[in-house]
């Protein structure tokens, strides 16, 4: 049986306002039209196009695991270093195994 979304999942505007800093002239993150495309450049793949948030729910993965591989697929590409998003991504995977230790101990 496939587990159903939160009912945030596709709630696109639920982190408000994204800000995107295009000083540092990085050409994959630039000015995005949200009333064509709600998914920022940073989440879409250079060479085959594929959309993070895709690829999460194809693999049926968790959400902190998915969390992690989207940070871990834009690290490169939001910011100047991926430092910040590379840690999140370790925390959502400690996230998930003390979430999985948690389930073993209860059986």
């Amino acid at each position: 049986m496939k587990k159903k979304h939160s009912k945030y999942y596709y709630d696109y505007k639920r982190n408000g306002d994204i800000s995107i800093d295009t000083s540092n002239d990085l050409s994959l993150c630039q000015d995005i039209d949200y009333s064509k495309n709600k998914t920022p450049n940073y989440y879409i793949g250079s060479v085959y196009g594929y959309e993070a948030r895709k690829v999460i729910e194809d693999f049926d993965l968790s959400y902190n695991i998915g969390t992690a591989c989207t940070y871990l697929m834009r690290a490169k590409r939001k910011h100047t270093t991926s430092v910040d998003c590379i840690q999140k991504a370790i925390n959502h995977l400690e996230f998930e195994l003390d979430k999985i230790k948690n389930e073993e101990t209860d059986i």
